[in-house]
């Protein structure tokens, strides 16, 4: 799976911005897809994602009801639009592909495909 995310940027509090995740194959039939992102001298976190059926969203609890996540099929390219942006939203943001999620709350360890990251800066 070649996972290429776009869309990062420089951005007030409270601002907005969508990052895009364009994937190759067949990936949404065979893949969860989602969003992680890890801050300077931070392990990588969770953020959103799919199911793998894409019937379900899941989402960590810093970001519900300001980050969505939503998925073109056509265009093989899952969205995560992030609002109300905080500067503890600053990282770089990487979107994923995984054979099967382990539980509701996904980890690092489900993802096995992993895109090069785009940065967002979120300034105060």
């Amino acid at each position: 799976v070649q996972l290429q995310a776009s869309g990062g940027g420089l951005v007030q509090a409270g601002g907005s911005l969508r990052l895009s995740c364009a994937a190759s194959g067949n990936t949404f039939s065979n893949y969860a897809m989602g969003w992680f992102r890890q801050a300077a001298g931070k392990e990588r976190e969770f953020v959103a994602c799919f199911s793998r059926s894409g019937l379900r969203t899941y989402y960590a609890d810093s970001v519900k009801g300001r980050f969505t996540i939503s998925r073109d099929i056509p265009k093989t390219t899952v969205y995560l639009e992030m609002n109300s942006l905080k500067p503890e939203d600053t990282a770089i943001y990487y979107c994923a592909a995984a054979p099967r999620l382990s539980s509701s709350r996904p980890t690092v360890a489900d993802f096995g495909s992993w895109g090069q990251g785009t940065h967002v800066t979120v300034s105060s």
